[in-house]
């Protein structure tokens, strides 16, 4: 009987593609390699253009368009797909408050905080088991539900101003009623509005 040699797999664009199109355009360099492309491969289609390094093991198809969703996306990505958008960070994906935070904010499962992480400069780490209930998904990434997020921006004393903002917007806009807000402990000065106020 011969044995014969094993090869790497073929590089399958299609299947890349596939993986690059949820997660508007990015890619990690272990998705690429379940694709077929290998490190070198993926080193050559840096140097020649058509791919762009947006952060440690991670790729961007350079013809894939532009998102909003991309200063999301990378940090969920260098969380190995474990991290929640959450805090400041959600107010800002929910447009809850004039929330525009410095760093992205991501609750990672309590497990990975006896884990030695280097941390990006532009993330924030918070560590938080949050159950499927308590996530929605806004494109690409997975974030905390209004509700949620509401309770990780108080405990976490996010500014009065954008936590009177959240109360408002979402109650406006359905996204939690006064029931669901009631034994909240609010900042001074942070008020849920009456009915007849709306």
């Amino acid at each position: 009987m011969l044995l014969v040699a094993r090869h790497d797999r073929k590089p399958s664009l299609d299947q890349l593609f596939g993986i690059a199109v949820g997660q508007a355009g990015y890619f990690t360099a272990a998705q690429a390699k379940e694709a077929g492309y290998s490190l070198q491969l993926l080193q050559h289609h840096l140097c020649n253009g058509s791919l762009e390094r947006a952060g440690r093991g991670i790729f961007r198809l350079v013809r894939f368009p532009a998102t909003d969703e991309a200063d999301f996306v990378v940090p969920w990505l260098w969380s190995r797909r474990q991290g929640v958008i959450s805090h400041e960070s959600a107010l800002q994906v929910h447009d809850l408050a004039d929330a525009l935070p410095a760093r992205v904010h991501l609750s990672l499962p309590m497990a990975d905080a006896r884990r030695r992480l280097q941390v990006p400069t532009n993330v924030a780490i918070a560590y938080a088991d949050i159950p499927p209930s308590e996530v929605v998904w806004h494109g690409a990434v997975p974030v905390t539900s209004p509700l949620r997020t509401v309770r990780d921006c108080l405990d976490a004393h996010v500014t009065p101003e954008w936590m009177q903002q959240t109360i408002d917007r979402g109650l406006r806009r359905g996204l939690f009623s006064r029931d669901d807000l009631a034994g909240l402990v609010l900042p001074p000065g942070v008020v849920v509005p009456s009915s007849e106020a709306r």
